[in-house]
Protein backbone atom coordinates (compact mmCIF):
# COMPACT_ATOMS: atom_id res chain seq x y z
CA UNK A 1 0.00 0.00 0.00
CA UNK A 2 0.25 3.66 -0.76
CA UNK A 3 -0.49 6.83 0.67
CA UNK A 4 -0.94 10.09 -1.67
CA UNK A 5 -1.95 13.55 -0.63
CA UNK A 6 -5.06 14.64 -2.64
CA UNK A 7 -6.14 17.92 -3.49
CA UNK A 8 -9.58 18.62 -5.28
CA UNK A 9 -12.45 21.18 -5.55
CA UNK A 10 -16.07 20.47 -5.55
CA UNK A 11 -18.81 22.73 -6.60
CA UNK A 12 -21.51 23.75 -3.82
CA UNK A 13 -23.94 25.22 -5.50
CA UNK A 14 -26.42 21.91 -6.19
CA UNK A 15 -25.34 20.87 -2.64
CA UNK A 16 -28.14 21.98 0.28
CA UNK A 17 -26.98 19.01 3.37
CA UNK A 18 -24.03 18.32 5.48
CA UNK A 19 -25.19 14.66 3.71
CA UNK A 20 -25.14 15.87 0.55
CA UNK A 21 -21.52 17.27 0.76
CA UNK A 22 -20.09 14.00 2.37
CA UNK A 23 -21.77 11.87 -0.41
CA UNK A 24 -19.83 14.53 -3.14
CA UNK A 25 -16.68 14.42 -1.37
CA UNK A 26 -16.27 10.70 -1.30
CA UNK A 27 -17.71 10.18 -5.10
CA UNK A 28 -14.87 12.27 -5.81
CA UNK A 29 -12.44 10.38 -3.95
CA UNK A 30 -13.10 6.81 -5.20
CA UNK A 31 -11.23 6.86 -8.50
CA UNK A 32 -8.15 8.28 -6.38
CA UNK A 33 -8.04 5.35 -4.02
CA UNK A 34 -9.31 4.57 -0.12
CA UNK A 35 -9.46 8.11 2.20
CA UNK A 36 -7.57 7.92 5.40
CA UNK A 37 -8.91 11.20 6.08
CA UNK A 38 -10.25 14.21 4.44
CA UNK A 39 -11.15 17.58 5.46
CA UNK A 40 -12.70 20.70 3.57
CA UNK A 41 -9.94 23.44 4.08
CA UNK A 42 -11.35 26.29 2.22
CA UNK A 43 -14.66 27.60 0.77
CA UNK A 44 -15.03 30.15 -1.58
CA UNK A 45 -18.31 31.94 -1.32
CA UNK A 46 -18.33 33.81 -4.16
CA UNK A 47 -17.44 30.93 -6.49
CA UNK A 48 -19.32 28.40 -4.89
CA UNK A 49 -16.57 26.12 -4.45
CA UNK A 50 -14.92 24.10 -1.62
CA UNK A 51 -11.26 22.36 -1.54
CA UNK A 52 -11.26 19.21 -0.41
CA UNK A 53 -7.52 17.84 0.98
CA UNK A 54 -7.58 14.38 1.58
CA UNK A 55 -4.86 11.22 2.16
CA UNK A 56 -5.98 8.37 0.44
CA UNK A 57 -3.99 4.94 0.04
CA UNK A 58 -3.71 2.83 -3.19
CA UNK A 59 -2.31 -0.89 -3.70
CA UNK A 60 1.08 -1.06 -4.14
CA UNK A 61 2.35 -0.31 -8.13
CA UNK A 62 4.37 -3.40 -9.17
CA UNK A 63 8.25 -2.59 -10.03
Amino acid sequence: MTTHFIALEIDLSELYTQNDVIAKVTEQLHPCGQPLRWAITRVDRDRQLATIEAVVTRPAEPG
